[in-house]
């Protein structure tokens, strides 16, 4: 099963989500990076092919059991201020990247200021690696504050977040070995380059491992936590990392 089917069948397991999917198939696909926590290959022009281990690239939303969510909403507190500052960093960090990345490359701007192209790049991972860490510390928060949800309030939950986690951060950190720093944080939008197309492990499995591995540490951590908010954001995550990607298609 791939990773995407995975993700989807254990949320409907755990909330009786009702999910067609368009294709059985595993048509998996070599990905371009596309931003920090997207990971990829850097050297143009990149290769991109339909298939179910696109991240949630299959998956028909218009047939979702939307009462389900309904249902999820209804523990949320929506006039929370740390609820809405969690679902502002979510959306602000890959459009900061996205913006600065595409601002860079099209003006070499921060390249001039900084003297060195990886100067540049270095500036702005770490400018991004602290965004990250403010949007994590928002959404744990921000479920702190929110009621539990029973189904998820058991040890078997517990350890299946914890499962999901551990599939995540082997998706990421697998990215960002292969890619190196430079690679995973813009560093084609600086101009630095990798040799070749990378086809390796996780790349061989999904399109877009950061994003989709990223996206699935946060639906772990929700599950451990019974954070009916916890999976509220994390649906948040996981659609403004597909809008993040259609935009960085749209724009290449």
């Amino acid at each position: 099963m791939c990773y995407s089917s995975f993700c989807v069948c254990v949320f409907a397991t755990l909330v009786k989500l009702q999910v067609p999917w368009r294709t059985a198939g595993c048509a998996c696909a070599v990905a371009g990076r596309a931003g920090p926590g997207a990971g990829g290959t850097v050297a143009a022009p990149r290769l991109r092919e339909a298939g179910c281990c696109g991240g949630l690239d299959m998956l028909d939303i218009t047939k979702v059991d939307i009462s389900v969510m309904a249902d999820i909403f209804s523990y949320c507190d929506w006039t929370n201020l740390k609820f809405n500052l969690a679902i502002l960093a979510v959306a602000f960090n890959p459009l900061f990247w996205n913006i600065v990345g595409h601002w860079e490359h099209r003006t070499r701007s921060l390249t001039k200021l900084f003297g060195s192209p990886f100067t540049a790049c270095y500036s702005v991972a770490v400018v991004i690696l602290l965004l990250n860490v403010h949007r994590s510390y928002s959404f744990t928060e921000a479920m702190k504050i929110q009621p539990k949800l029973q189904l998820l309030d058991n040890p078997a939950s517990f350890y299946m977040g914890s499962g999901l986690f551990l599939i995540g951060t082997i998706f990421v950190m697998s990215s960002f070995f292969v890619l190196g720093f430079v690679g995973t944080f813009l560093g084609d939008y600086f101009g630095v380059l990798m040799e070749a197309k990378v086809l390796t492990f996780p790349f061989n499995v999904m399109e877009n491992p950061m994003y989709w591995g990223s996206t699935l540490i946060y639906l772990g951590w929700a599950i451990m936590n019974a954070s009916p908010t916890g999976l509220v954001l994390t649906a948040w995550v996981a659609a403004v990392y597909k809008v993040a990607i259609l935009f960085e298609r749209l724009i290449e």
